[in-house]
C-alpha cells in the first residue's frame, strides 16, 4: 500500500516544509563534527582531571578554535562528557573543650530579690557575686 505524501503529513500534523528541511538535513555532513572530535581529544586523556566545559573552552581557544562556552556546553551534552562535580565541604566549627569552665557561684538560682541583683565580676582570677 502507498499513500501520498499530503496524506501522511495531514495524519502526523507536519507541515511539507517541515518534513522536508529534515529530509535535506539527512544528507547533509555535520558541522560541528571537527569540533566534537577536538572536544573528546581534550576531555578523554584528562578525564580524571575534571575537565567541565569552562577548561575545555579555554583550551579550544588555546588551540584557536573561535567558540563560544554554551555551544561547548552544549556539544558536551551531546557527547555525554560530564565532568566529576567535587563535593563542598562541610563547615565545622566544633574544636572540642575549648577555655576553662566558670564554677557555679550562684548554685543555679537565677531569680534575684531586686534588679541587676546577682551580677557576677571577675576580679584576680576569683568570682565574686554583687
Amino acid at each position: 500500500m502507498s499513500f501520498s505524501l499530503d496524506i501522511l503529513l495531514k495524519v502526523i500534523k507536519l507541515a511539507r516544509s517541515t518534513y522536508y528541511y529534515h529530509l535535506k538535513q539527512i544528507n547533509q555532513p555535520d558541522k560541528n563534527q571537527q569540533l566534537k572530535d577536538e572536544i573528546q581529544a581534550i576531555f578523554l586523556p584528562n578525564i580524571r582531571k575534571n575537565y567541565g566545559y569552562r577548561r575545555i573552552h579555554l583550551e579550544l581557544r588555546n588551540r584557536g578554535f573561535k567558540v563560544n562556552h554554551k555551544k561547548v556546553q552544549r556539544l558536551m551534552k551531546v557527547l555525554g562528557l560530564i565532568a566529576r562535580i567535587r563535593r563542598k565541604r562541610k563547615y565545622y566549627s566544633y574544636q572540642g573543650d575549648v577555655g576553662k569552665k566558670s564554677g557555679n557561684l550562684i548554685q543555679r538560682n537565677f531569680e534575684g530579690s531586686k534588679t541587676n541583683g546577682k551580677m557576677l565580676y571577675r576580679c584576680n582570677g576569683v568570682c565574686h557575686s554583687k
